[in-house]
């Protein structure tokens, strides 16, 4: 079976829209090409930090939390970390948002049988193919 017939379109499409809507509301903020560098770069990173297997992040989270003063630095951080996504509620369901459907496009893919890697370069196509569709919209419209 062809490639083009095995991708999940649906979920691929709905990243490529989540990825469009955020470079058009980033480029209607009009920020400085620095921070569309940085924004290009969290998102390489998620994208990565979402292919990590979990065993590699439960031998390290394990560690984190054998001492009680780590145990309560990580509580703070994780009170802290509620405190914004509270105050910062619109902010946190759009990256949710962005991460959700980059999530369902791993799990389609992995389903397929791609490899981790061969994930990895779909979902980074697609993130900057949204991103650079959401700023030629933004341009036009």
């Amino acid at each position: 079976m062809s490639i083009i017939k095995r991708m999940p379109w649906v979920s691929l499409s709905l990243a490529l829209l989540t990825y469009c809507c955020l470079g058009w509301v980033v480029s209607k903020s009009s920020v400085s090409p620095s921070t569309w560098l940085a924004i290009v770069a969290i998102v390489v990173l998620m994208i990565g930090a979402l292919l990590t297997p979990w065993l590699w992040f439960n031998r390290y989270s394990n560690s984190l939390l054998q001492s009680s003063t780590r145990n309560f630095c990580v509580s703070i951080l994780a009170a802290f970390s509620l405190f914004l996504m509270i105050t910062w509620f619109r902010l946190f369901l759009d990256i949710l948002l962005i991460v959700s459907a980059t999530i369902l496009v791993r799990i389609d893919l992995q389903t397929l049988g791609f490899r981790s890697l061969d994930i990895f370069g779909v979902l980074c196509f697609t993130a900057m193919s949204g991103l650079a569709m959401g700023i030629v919209v933004s341009q036009f419209i």
